[in-house]
């Protein structure tokens, strides 16, 4: 799996009639325009406020030390997730606030979104193992990836989730 790292100006557009593939980013929080950063922010209040019913503090602080990856289809924020190296969440390098829009789930932006997170944190920060606080509802997601659960369950925000770690 290879992965392009944009750069701001660097997005190029399909031609028409062309397959409109997801166009992936990866930026650091004071490289990102105020339009995406209100993009991300909308579609994560979309999904874990609005549609998963969750009550939490969303803007953690945590923001500011992530790479934001931003998968954009269609002319519209579609996929998400931010991505933190080694001793920031957890020892080993990790990712979260994954999420994709409701219309777009079935469709396999989201096992790209983690396959593109996975080939990010690699690239950035070398190749690593990865941990993760998962929803325990995605357990079988995350494990297509290689995760596996290492027995660490806890509640988040109302919702049960567990630690799982992919091997370097």
């Amino acid at each position: 799996m290879t992965f392009k790292l944009w750069s701001i100006g660097s997005l190029h557009h399909a031609q028409p009639g062309a397959v409109d593939a997801p166009v992936w980013r990866l930026l650091a929080f004071d490289d990102m325009r105020v339009s995406e950063l209100y993009e991300v922010l909308r579609l994560r209040s979309e999904v874990f406020v609005v549609e998963q019913q969750c009550l939490f503090h969303d803007m953690d602080g945590s923001d500011p030390q992530a790479m934001h990856l931003l998968g954009v289809q269609h002319g519209q924020l579609q996929a998400y997730a931010r991505c933190f190296e080694a001793g920031v969440k957890f020892p080993e390098a990790s990712f979260g606030r994954v999420l994709t829009r409701q219309s777009v789930r079935g469709t396999g932006l989201g096992h790209a979104l983690i396959d593109q997170a996975i080939s990010a944190i690699s690239q950035v920060w070398g190749p690593q193992p990865i941990r993760i606080g998962a929803q325990m509802q995605l357990a079988g997601f995350y494990g297509q990836h290689g995760f596996e659960d290492i027995g660490k369950t806890y509640m988040e925000d109302g919702i049960p989730h567990l630690e799982m770690l992919r091997p370097a």
